[in-house]
């Protein structure tokens, strides 16, 4: 049961961020989502029953603290927050990385991350009970590099050390943090994986992905737990994807 819980999803226009908000939903959250792109949300707001939505770009503070504060202003509180917006850059050997595109993937991965998440977590301090649950969607490439792709490594290597620091500053809060990190979940943004993903041998080959429902299990799972448990790190990922023994 979630008595009335409310749960805020970033990236809920399509993917990931929308199969979540529809599962949150079904099992009886009251969903709140954001995202760029205003027809795709008003899609995902009809599919999930959102009790809110808002276009809202993560990489503005400014329009992530007016989003937060019209959830609370309206809803009266954050149980959980799937922080989930994120981005990827084409490939491109290190030493050809644009700068803007480094400083984009920073912005959103990364910057747009902490805006949100410092919300949610001003949030859930003070409020009545006390507390929530914030799960950061890292990735593998959190653990591990593909090649060709530096700015969103950092990105999502610097995620887990974000994941780190709320979950120990939440402590004194009753905020539980962690992180799921997903490999090729068959989404419009893994589509071409199956036709073929650069290795770091230099070969392209075909990768395997699934389905994106056990990643909703997984988010429901974790957000199950009472606020004294925790899912530090999950990874989901096809069984046979090239990621144990990358490299």
């Amino acid at each position: 049961m979630t008595d009335g819980k409310v749960a805020v999803i970033t990236g809920a226009t399509s993917g990931i961020g929308r199969a979540v908000a529809i599962g949150l939903s079904k099992a009886g959250y009251g969903v709140a989502i954001l995202g760029r792109r205003e027809a795709e949300l008003e899609e995902t707001a009809k599919l999930s029953q959102a009790v809110y939505s808002g276009t809202c770009d993560v990489a503005d503070p400014a329009a992530v603290h007016r989003y937060f504060t019209d959830v609370r202003g309206k809803l009266g509180r954050v149980d959980l927050l799937f922080n989930n917006a994120g981005r990827f850059a084409s490939q491109a050997s290190f030493g050809d990385t644009d700068i803007a595109t480094w400083q984009n993937m920073v912005d959103v991965n990364l910057n747009g991350a902490f805006y949100v998440a410092r919300e949610a977590f001003r949030i859930m301090r003070d409020q009545s009970p006390q507390g929530g649950r914030i799960i950061n969607n890292g990735s593998i490439s959190a653990y591990v590099p593909r090649p060709g792709a530096a700015a969103y490594t950092a990105t999502k290597h610097a995620i887990t050390g974000l994941t780190k620091a709320i979950s120990l500053d939440g402590r004194a809060y009753n905020i539980a943090c962690g992180q799921i990190d997903i490999g090729n979940t068959a989404t419009d943004m893994t589509a071409r994986m199956t036709t073929g993903s650069l290795q770091a041998n230099g070969t392209m080959e075909p990768e395997p992905t699934f389905d994106v429902q056990h990643v909703v299990d997984a988010i429901l799972y974790m957000a199950g737990l009472p606020l004294e448990a925790n899912v530090q790190f999950m990874t989901v990922m096809a069984t046979t994807m090239p990621y144990i023994g990358r490299g």
